[in-house]
């Protein structure tokens, strides 16, 4: 049986006065309430702590040596508790947060920069990897706060849609053609395979007889928008990536299929109250706003 922080201090107390009617009125419980917390503590340690007589009450040797350890953990329990308070209620301490690497790119430098020169006691610690285990290390309680493109709904997660995206087909301005006819005659199409978005449209090229042509794969969207840009090949990318990267220098190609994605911030339930959490949270859709 696990001691109670209520036993240490109804001991404590006992301790210092050695009179159980006169502690149970300090600490505004019944006697036969104090009696019974000294007796669940002396079960639980297995010795007793008190002599009890009908005019007297002292310690035994084991009460005196265990007053000395209630003292330390009762402290260590009331700066336990400080400690979550704080955190609860003040704006400090550690937050992790998680994102893509390319979302990170074009969203964090939008809110962290002034968030973290309001609150000099927040500390964050940024985890980056593909969305849906984002989500999964924020249901698990790996990650406190999460962007995330298109998370699946789930009963512990609060959703929140902050703006919307696109993932499509790119080529270099350059380019004479940016269209259909482009994939047809482009052999090459550089893209990260690993990602949803991508597997979608290629299923969709397959659907409408596009099938050979050369596979460039990336798992990182910044280096794929440079390949496209300096014309290497047609790139599967989000829009705000393309923005981010490589403004002016690529076009989206008319007349293919493209994949909506909505980047949502998500955060477990039971930290809406964190006082850190509810005011990065706050930070995140006040800024993130699209240009």
């Amino acid at each position: 049986m696990i001691v109670s922080s209520h036993e240490l201090y109804y001991f404590i107390e006992l301790a210092k006065t050695l009179n159980f009617s006169r502690t149970a009125e300090r600490i505004g419980i019944s006697q036969p309430s104090l009696s019974a917390a000294i007796k669940r503590l002396e079960h639980s340690l297995g010795v007793e702590l008190f002599i009890r007589s009908k005019h007297h009450v002292s310690l035994t040797h084991a009460g005196k040596k265990f007053l000395l350890h209630a003292i330390e953990l009762q402290q260590l329990w009331d700066s336990t508790k400080a400690v979550c308070l704080a955190a609860h209620e003040e704006v400090q301490g550690q937050v992790v947060l998680g994102c893509h690497p390319s979302v990170a790119m074009y969203s964090l430098p939008k809110f962290l920069p002034s968030l973290l020169k309001k609150y000099p006691k927040l500390e964050l610690q940024l985890k980056h990897d593909l969305s849906r285990k984002i989500a999964e290390e924020v249901i698990s309680l790996t990650i406190d706060i999460g962007i995330a493109v298109n998370p699946i709904k789930n009963p512990n997660l609060i959703i929140k849609k902050l703006f919307e995206d696109e993932f499509a087909f790119w080529c270099a301005s350059k380019k004479s053609m940016a269209s259909l006819e482009s994939l047809t005659k482009e052999a090459t199409i550089i893209a990260d395979p690993d990602l949803l978005q991508t597997q979608y449209l290629l299923k969709k090229l397959h659907k409408i007889g596009i099938k050979n042509y050369r596979m460039i794969t990336s798992s990182n969207l910044e280096t794929i928008a440079k390949l496209v840009a300096a014309g290497a090949g047609i790139g599967i990318l989000p829009g705000l990536v393309v923005q981010a990267i490589a403004p002016g220098q690529l076009k989206k190609l008319a007349k293919t299929p493209t994949y909506h994605d909505e980047i949502c911030l998500v955060y477990r339930y039971e930290n809406r109250n964190v006082k850190a959490i509810k005011v990065i949270n706050e930070a995140i859709k006040t800024l993130m706003s699209p240009q």
